[in-house]
């Protein structure tokens, strides 16, 4: 198992956001998890990478308790992340936004901006362009180009449809089914359960701070609660 939460309690001052949320990630698995506005979506991933601090329960990676673990410790074990609104460097080079996300490694060698640009050859056309001037479905593969040149041995993305148009979508999951089959495991939050459904292998639908369905990816899509809240009738 590469990724493991353990009954996590997670609180912001005297709120209580997660409330005993466990959920795993094998290796080379693509896991979605799934929910609506405030549910607890985005706490649970920087629980995961250590930008908040669970106050009981556990985070292990690579078969390491990491709970109490900085995030530069837990990028430098093999997690990356994709954020919300992608967060590029705006007037920085596409260029110089995947060396930062190499910078564990010097920068980044030949093979991994060969990866990279093999996956998405638009940012190869524009590495010399400013970052802040990308489109924002350019901006998506720029951020999950960033996250790639760490060598990540888990990704995780945060609502990678975000303020992107149908088709971009559409080809944004693509190309994570990409990345997926290269090897890399994947955490998928998303309040899009269709489309990630649709290409995840498991996956979990949390609430209110609790996890309430979790399975099969192709069971999750034909349960009757989640088409219901999540993907019409």
């Amino acid at each position: 198992m590469l990724l493991k939460l353990d009954n996590v309690d997670t609180y912001y001052g005297p709120i209580h956001i997660l409330q005993g949320v466990s959920l795993d990630v094998n290796e080379g698995e693509l896991v979605c998890l799934l929910g609506g506005n405030a549910s607890g979506k985005s706490t649970t991933l920087k629980t995961i990478i250590g930008m908040v601090r669970p106050r009981r329960g556990a985070v292990e990676f690579a078969g390491e308790e990491v709970s109490g673990r900085t995030t530069s410790y837990r990028i430098g074990r093999g997690m990356a992340i994709v954020p919300e609104n992608r967060r590029l460097f705006g007037p920085m080079s596409v260029k110089e936004n995947l060396e930062m996300g190499a910078y564990l490694h010097g920068g980044g060698t030949k093979e991994d901006f060969e990866r990279v640009y093999s996956l998405f050859p638009l940012l190869y056309e524009r590495r010399r362009q400013l970052a802040g001037t990308l489109s924002g479905g350019e901006q998506q593969m720029a951020a999950m180009g960033r996250a790639l040149m760490s060598r990540p041995k888990l990704l995780l993305m945060d609502e990678p449809s975000m303020g992107l148009a149908p088709i971009l979508v559409e080809r944004n999951f693509e190309i994570i089914k990409e990345v997926h089959e290269s090897g890399v495991a994947i955490l998928v939050v998303e309040q899009n359960a269709n489309v990630s459904l649709s290409i995840a292998d498991r996956g979990y639908v949390l609430q209110t701070g609790r996890i309430v369905l979790s399975g099969a990816a192709s069971s999750l899509i034909k349960d009757e609660d989640l088409r219901k809240a999540y993907l019409g009738r």
